[in-house]
């Protein structure tokens, strides 16, 4: 497969891409960043684009591909509902918009978060906002589209993009994931689940984070 990810120069898209570049499966990989991310591999190629919000100036390198990963985000703390409005739901559907349109045969997977609001009317601004992209993200005609919910998240280590507050999550990750295994997976695991529903499409939309460590198990995580 050929497969685009977003959002590399964070932590959970860094982790998908290393996924990615290390899996047989998989024989190019394209990130789109709006900065050198300096990783070198035979399989990877990348952009470097500051505009999300308008990708025709890159868009005939955009095609021929099978999947997109969308690991691109923000955190709405402190932002404003516009704005997180914009940087996650008018962003993510421009981006959605352009691939759907140039390759009409691509699984769409979109990292969204647990707790997200497919209703559209809960009294949490940022899983109202997550939801919508969800439900939006169905409407625009790719092979599948999924979302993918998980909770609590354990980096791959030795990444340069880890976030600080999940540097610590690694002693308390076997408590959580035996007292609560839905809301614990390792990012290694929501990399093969992505994956594997890019080769093998499976029933469901919603991925949440039982089915993430379920995937990959069928993927030989």
């Amino acid at each position: 497969m050929k497969v685009i990810v977003t959002g590399a120069t964070g932590m959970v898209g860094e982790g998908v891409m290393h996924v990615c570049l290390n899996h047989p499966a998989i024989e190019n990989v394209l990130v789109i960043n709006r900065r050198p991310d300096g990783v070198k591999h035979p399989k990877l190629n990348e952009i470097i684009h500051e505009d999300f919000f308008d990708l025709s100036p890159i868009a005939s390198q955009l095609i021929g591909y099978d999947a997109c990963l969308f690991c691109l985000g923000v955190s709405s703390v402190g932002m404003k509902e516009p704005e997180y409005f914009r940087l996650t739901h008018t962003l993510t559907m421009h981006v959605a918009e352009t691939l759907a349109r140039l390759n009409s045969g691509m699984t769409f997977a979109y990292v969204s978060g647990a707790g997200t609001d497919g209703s559209e009317k809960g009294r949490s601004m940022w899983a109202r906002v997550k939801g919508k992209t969800e439900n939006d993200l169905r409407k625009l005609g790719f092979k599948k589209a999924y979302a993918f919910r998980p909770g609590a998240i354990k980096p791959i280590e030795g990444m340069s993009h880890t976030l600080t507050a999940y540097k610590y999550l690694g002693w308390i990750f076997p408590i959580g994931r035996a007292l609560y295994p839905s809301g614990f997976c390792t990012l290694r695991e929501l990399a093969l689940a992505m994956i594997f529903t890019a080769q093998n499409p499976v029933d469901q939309y919603v991925i949440e984070g039982q089915d993430i460590i379920s995937l990959a198990k069928k993927m030989g995580s």
